[in-house]
Formats: structure tokens, sequence, C-alpha cells
């Protein structure tokens, strides 16, 4: 009879089993897909300190032992300039549609400005509604702020920040980190996961994402080349992988040394973009390889060998036929 009851006791302790989707949303370059790839553990989203650089919505999938988060890391969203940047802020909509929560990245190194102001007033009105009694917004999905890079302020304009930012909304919860000091990413997990709801186990353990090898590939790609060029580098990049062709699987002769064979096109608008992209050389294409060789063999599942050309698909930001066929 006893040994009964402390098993009963036991299951009545245990932790529910939470699980649903993260929208992780802010402006431009504010550190999302940073902290994504921090409390995943491994880089699944595009980190560099170039706006918009996020151009999908990526799914990041972390698991722990009572609960599964999944991160949508949405592109920024900012008025579009171009075909290109409506098909983000149409991304940023997908994303938001069916969410059970949502991370509101504010960064601490900056005044709450029009773009901050801007998404809150979206969030609202898919969100929340207002209360009639008190004028407070009462939200649909909890809403939790994340203040980011709060390694660049002392303690004392920290404390000033989060105040300001506090009264900015009715959020949830508000939580400092600094995603690329790795200080407080502990915290944000348990915050997320505390406010998700009940749910099951919707991925295997060990899957950190939802996308195709193909597009993780070419997220790493075009990363590679953000790091590699920095301001050099022409916005108007696009990368497809064309193909992966395995030994034993494909007549391609290039497979014959028992490698992967991965062909990549690198997109420019202008034939003048051709040689930034190229190098001297060819430096810049050696030189990407070189840093992608263990996470593309990693993708792959094997040893593999990256095969990148250079085209000109001039104008495909504002050519629907071309953004189409690029992916967008």
């Amino acid at each position: 009879m006893t040994e009964r009851k402390n098993n009963e006791e036991q299951s009545d302790n245990k932790e529910p089993y939470r699980s649903g989707f993260v929208a992780v949303v802010g402006r431009p370059n504010v550190g999302k897909s940073t902290l994504i790839n921090s409390l995943i553990g491994t880089q699944v989203a595009i980190a560099s300190s170039r706006p918009e650089t996020t151009r999908k919505a990526i799914r990041g999938i972390l698991t722990t032992d009572n609960a599964q988060l999944v991160l949508v890391d949405t592109p920024g969203i900012h008025r579009p300039r171009t075909l290109l940047g409506q098909r983000l802020n149409d991304v940023v909509d997908e994303s938001l549609s069916d969410v059970d929560e949502i991370a509101f990245l504010l960064p601490a190194d900056q005044e709450i400005g029009p773009g901050d102001k801007r998404i809150l007033s979206r969030l609202r009105s898919e969100f929340a509604r207002k209360d009639e009694k008190t004028g407070k917004f009462v939200w649909k999905v909890p809403l939790i702020a994340i203040v980011t890079k709060i390694d660049e302020l002392n303690r004392q304009e920290l404390m000033a920040k989060l105040m300001e930012i506090n009264q900015f909304a009715d959020f949830t919860d508000l939580v400092p980190v600094s995603a690329l000091e790795h200080d407080n990413v502990a915290e944000v997990k348990r915050v997320l996961i505390d406010n998700m709801p009940e749910g099951p186990q919707m991925y295997p353990d060990d899957q950190i994402t939802e996308e195709k090898p193909e597009d993780t590939i070419a997220e790493l790609v075009r990363g590679a080349f953000l790091e590699e060029l920095d301001d050099e580098l022409p916005h108007s990049l696009a990368v497809v992988v064309d193909s992966i062709d395995r030994p034993g699987e494909s007549d391609n002769p290039e497979t014959e040394d028992g490698k992967a064979h991965v062909m990549v096109s690198i997109y420019v608008e202008r034939d003048s973009q051709k040689p930034i992209i190229i190098g001297h050389r060819a430096e810049h294409l050696v030189q990407v390889k070189k840093r992608l060789r263990t996470a593309v063999n990693r993708i792959v599942g094997q040893k593999s060998k990256l095969d990148l050309h250079v085209k000109v698909a001039k104008g495909w930001q504002s050519d629907p036929k071309q953004l189409e066929r690029l992916g967008f």
C-alpha cells in the first residue's frame, strides 16, 4: 500500500511535457540567429553583423527532458524596398500565423525605435485584445521580452534599459541575455519552456532543424560569404544547391573518389559583382570551401566536395519568376 502511494506521489510530482512553436521576432540585426544557435547549441541559422541576413523562417528544434521548442527565426521585419523585401515580410506573416509563444528581441545597446514600435503594433493586431476597463493589452499567447547584447552595458545602464523595456509593452516576462558571451542563455531557455503550453513531443530527440540538407547548405554558403567579404558583399546574393550526388547513387563521375559531390550556384545581379565573389585567383571560393568542409560533411553524412559556381541573374530581387526559381 505504501509503495503504491509513493509511486502515485512520484507521478504527481513529475513535470508536464511542454511543446510548441516560438516565433523569434525583432528588427534586423538584433541577434535573433545568434540566440537561436546558442539555445540549440550548434549553427542552424546564419548569424552575421549585417542586417536582413535571415531570408527564410529557419526552424531550430530544442529538445530537453521535459520540453520541445520549435524556434522560428523570422527575417527582420522592415519596410520592403524590393519584391524580395515584400516576400521576406510574407515569410514573417506565415511564421506568426500559428505560434504558441513570441520572443520579442530588443537590443540593450540601442534605443527603442520606430521599427520596434511597428513590430509591437503588428503583434498586438494579431495576438492581443485591449481590455476596456484597464486599457491594457491582453495577450492570447505569452510575449517574452529578450533583451540582447547586455555585454555592451554596465550594470547601472542595464537596469535603466530593463525598466524602459518593461514599460514599452505588457510583457509576460523579461530576460536579459548575451548570446555571444553565453551569458544567461540557460535562463532564456527556462523562461521559454515555462511559458509553453503542455503538448507532445513532435520531432525525434536528435533532430535540430526542419530544413532540408540542400537548404541548410545553401544558408551556410551564404553565411560564409557574409563573413568572408563583410562590407564588400553585394546584398543581392542568392545561393541554390543544385544537387547532392552520392557515390553509388549517381552516375556523376565526380563521385568516383568516394565523396559526395555538392553542386552550388551563387547568383548575383550584375556581371561586375562576379569578381567580388570569386576573389583574386578564386581566393574567396577557396576560403569558403575550407570554412564549410566539416559542416557540409556533417550535413551530408559523409566526406563531400563542394563545387561553387558564380552566375548572374540580372535584377532577380525584383523579378517574380527569378525569385520563385531561387526559392523565395
